[in-house]
């Protein structure tokens, strides 16, 4: 028959170590998260706002045309656009002015960054949407938009339809 341990103040003491170990290593860690969360270390999810949409006016009987828009993110943490549609023209295609040399040519984009607590400015020269007109566009007239994004999904904007090179 095996002898009955009876707890020792010693047992007692080195049980209770044992266990504190952890138990502060969790304290310590829980509360250095609380503090990197509170003090926004954590991020929050990408808030975005469409501003300065602006489509050029086709010239000389062009189908084609370029679509900009201003992304803000307010938000803690990066999001990507990763497309761009309108009921009036259809998809859009995104693309990025390259430039070698002398020479300029247009890459399509699958995606753009949109980093946080910053944003994405499309313009003539960067990134750009080009959509295919199906129908005349007027000077003035606003046109509906969809910037799809990778985390944050649809967001609605309207473009200005504006001359070449405002």
């Amino acid at each position: 028959m095996r002898p009955v341990l009876s707890p020792t103040r010693r047992r007692l003491a080195g049980a209770v170590r044992g266990a504190l170990a952890p138990l502060v290593a969790s304290a310590v860690a829980l509360g250095g998260l609380t503090a990197w969360t509170a003090t926004g270390g954590a991020g929050s999810p990408a808030r975005l706002r469409i501003t300065d949409g602006r489509v050029w006016l086709p010239y000389a009987g062009n189908e084609f045309t370029v679509a900009f828009f201003r992304v803000r993110n307010a938000g803690g943490a990066d999001d990507r656009l990763v497309s761009v549609t309108s009921p009036v023209t259809g998809r859009a295609m995104l693309s990025r002015t390259v430039r070698r040399g002398a020479t300029e040519s247009m890459a399509m984009v699958d995606t753009a960054a949109v980093p946080a607590r910053s944003g994405l400015t499309m313009s003539a020269g960067g990134l750009k949407a080009m959509v295919k007109v199906s129908t005349p566009l007027r000077l003035g007239e606003e046109l509906p938009f969809v910037l799809r994004f990778r985390d944050s999904g649809r967001v609605t904007a309207t473009a200005r339809v504006v001359r070449l090179g405002d």
